[in-house]
């Protein structure tokens, strides 16, 4: 087994411990705690814990996950200020909604805890709740980018699976797409929920009600495996035009069976672990980063899909 292979391997072990990643004790002491807006049923986020896994590791400090089971915002805010109230020396949290978790976030950088807002918001959200900084992906430019490769492939029309609606930043990728195309949204976004067989039937349902729908767009794993049996019942699985965000086993595959023509990797393995570096370094040397970081976007093809179908799922 290679160095690299023995390190991931010792990542994933780690993330088999419910709730608590923890590596060698520091001279330090340091304790972080990773906030996600994720329910319990997101796969997606499996790359999230085997990141905070390999940083805590590496850095020998101990990083905590927590999240809302059901993915309920209100609950995710109260786990935002228990977090604050267990004293960490930071707080790595999304801001999935601005409304509901900027007031925790700010209460917790006002008690003098250092944050990090990963994966959902934006920079200048960030800078108004105090944060530090931003790692993630600027979700509208990577909607624009994908819908002007889907205007470059000659698309006019879509509809995009929203598995998330409530995240008001997320939609910013059905609106860039949509700007990308050079058309207006409109009724094109869909509502789809987090059940696999609702969202399966609504896309279905969707693309019977409007069958000139060139393509189609999903925002990640959660609606993206319900959409690949839906065109596959519907009998349009390669013919219709479909791309999606993020990377999981199941778009993998479609990716390399010409289901799905591109997925947009936001490299949420990097989200994860470059905020746990960036605090650890700051705790101890004083040292950040000048700028926010973007992960993402890049776009996936079956062309370049060796690296990605090894670790997809994983660290990808």
């Amino acid at each position: 087994m290679t160095k690299l292979a023995k390190t991931f391997a010792l990542a994933v072990t780690l993330v088999a411990a419910p709730f608590v990643i923890a590596g060698a004790a520091s001279a330090e002491g340091e304790r972080y705690i990773l906030v996600s807006h994720a329910p319990d049923s997101d796969s997606w986020w499996n790359t999230i814990k085997n990141g905070i896994a390999l940083a805590g590791k590496q850095m020998g400090v101990t990083v905590e996950y927590r999240n809302p089971p059901t993915g309920d915002l209100a609950d995710m805010a109260r786990i935002i200020e228990q977090a604050a109230a267990s004293n960490p020396d930071g707080i790595i949290t999304t801001l999935a909604d601005f409304d509901v978790l900027s007031g925790p976030i700010r209460a917790a950088v006002d008690q003098g805890i250092d944050v990090i807002i990963m994966n959902s918001g934006t920079p200048e959200q960030t800078r108004e709740v105090g944060a530090l900084m931003f790692v993630g992906q600027p979700e509208y430019d990577a909607g624009l980018a994908a819908g002007m490769r889907a205007k470059g492939d000659g698309i006019k029309s879509f509809v995009c699976v929203n598995h998330v609606i409530s995240n008001t930043v997320v939609a910013d990728r059905c609106r860039g797409f949509a700007d990308g195309l050079g058309i207006e949204l409109g009724d094109s976004m869909i509502d789809a929920g987090q059940d696999p067989a609702e969202i399966k039937n609504r896309v279905k349902a969707y693309l019977t009600a409007n069958p000139d729908t060139q393509a189609v767009l999903t925002l990640g794993p959660t609606s993206a495996d319900p959409t690949i049996q839906a065109l596959q019942e519907m009998g349009t699985a390669g013919s219709l035009y479909f791309g999606t965000f993020d990377l999981g086993t199941e778009i993998v595959k479609a990716i390399k069976d010409g289901t799905i023509k591109w997925g947009i990797d936001q490299q949420p393995f990097l989200q994860a672990y470059l905020p746990v570096v960036i605090l650890t370094n700051y705790d101890r040397y004083g040292v950040l980063p000048g700028n926010n970081i973007n992960s993402g976007p890049g776009f996936v093809t079956k062309e370049a899909l060796s690296k990605v179908e090894e670790f997809a799922g994983e660290y990808r």
